[in-house]
């Protein structure tokens, strides 16, 4: 499922090449046909992101609330941006090709050409190209795009077209028009972004929160009336990075704990936003660092690695459920 560094990022696909112009929706599957008609000939007015869920605002008080669930994607083509992320020549964004091969920028910097091309290629990153690009919990750039609009491709359930662009949706959890009154009410029901509003208001919601609950902090990090955006790779990773048992009750963390897991989330978020993937190791030198945006593997410290030893002390990593859905942590560590 896309986590929260995934949505921000598709929020910033229509902020910069939907918000402003008048869209064309429609709905090729069919399923959105009455929501299509609502939003049809409308100016898009913001897109936002909180948590795992976007909002995007049109005129005349008309929301469109997309979730992505489990198998929910977007596919943009036309004038996008492949931007921030490493775009390798087989087309996978922030990844190397089969072969590794990647022109891949160091910590903090950006790659501007793609292997083997040069720097006027079509490839390239920055500025808006003619393109495609699929947008879920991973990120594929697929390449130029020939006639605009491409034709829809499997159960489009919501197509927003505008001049120059166009944003296909498929198979999200949730895809609804709402009302102002209605917006607001979803968004009540979420908890902080960091990215969203003020940033000291939401890490002292997240820490009172945390601490009047005896619910243990693994299944408070999930429920995204605590905290948005985070899911299985991030939960793991935060509670590993804090040392912290996932049994662990919420108001057992002390207070500095609790301020020190949000501001780790804020951190990681940034992370993901920017670079397009969910990073989570600091202070990786060159070779490390290339190997992290190469393999998702070699980017975290205890996600996905069950039995296998802990980068820190060796033990096995341990994975367990956990309403549902795996849980991975150190029995040594996160003691």
């Amino acid at each position: 499922m896309p986590e929260g560094h995934s949505i921000h990022r598709i929020a910033r696909q229509f902020s910069d090449h939907f918000v402003g112009k008048r869209v064309a929706a429609s709905s090729p599957q069919g399923r959105f046909a009455d929501g299509a008609r609502i939003l049809d000939g409308r100016v898009m007015m913001r897109a936002e992101a909180i948590g795992k869920q976007l909002f995007l605002e049109f005129e005349r008080d008309a929301w469109l609330r997309v979730h992505l669930g489990l198998y929910g994607a977007w596919d943009f083509a036309g004038d996008i941006t492949a931007d921030p992320t490493v775009v390798s020549a087989n087309g996978r964004m922030g990844q190397t090709n089969q072969r590794g091969t990647v022109l891949d920028p160091g910590p903090g910097e950006r790659s501007t050409r793609v292997v083997g091309e040069n720097e006027d290629s079509p490839w390239s990153i920055g500025a808006p190209r003619r393109a495609r690009l699929r947008m879920s919990e991973s990120e594929k750039y697929e390449g130029p795009v020939g006639d605009f609009p491409p034709a829809p491709v499997g159960a489009v359930r919501v197509r927003l077209l505008t001049q120059d662009t166009v944003a296909d949706l498929r198979g999200p959890t949730a895809c609804e028009v709402l009302d102002p009154p209605q917006v607001e009410a979803a968004k009540a029901k979420l908890g902080p972004d960091p990215l969203v509003g003020d940033p000291e208001r939401n890490e002292r919601r997240f820490v009172e929160t945390v601490r009047t609950k005896s619910t243990e902090i693994g299944l408070l990090l999930m429920d995204q009336s605590v905290v948005s955006g985070i899911g299985n790779v991030y939960r793991a990773e935060l509670l590993f990075r804090a040392r912290l048992n996932p049994h662990t009750p919420g108001k057992r963390l002390t207070e500095e704990q609790a301020h020190a897991l949000w501001r780790d989330w804020a951190h990681l978020l940034e992370i993901g936003v920017r670079t397009g993937q969910m990073l989570t190791m600091d202070d990786l030198d060159e070779e490390a660092y290339r190997r992290a945006m190469a393999n998702r593997d070699d980017r975290h410290w205890v996600y996905h690695r069950a039995g296998k030893p802990c980068r820190v002390c060796g033990t096995p990593v341990v994975m367990e459920m956990a309403a549902g859905r795996k849980l991975y942590w150190c029995p040594v560590d996160q003691r």
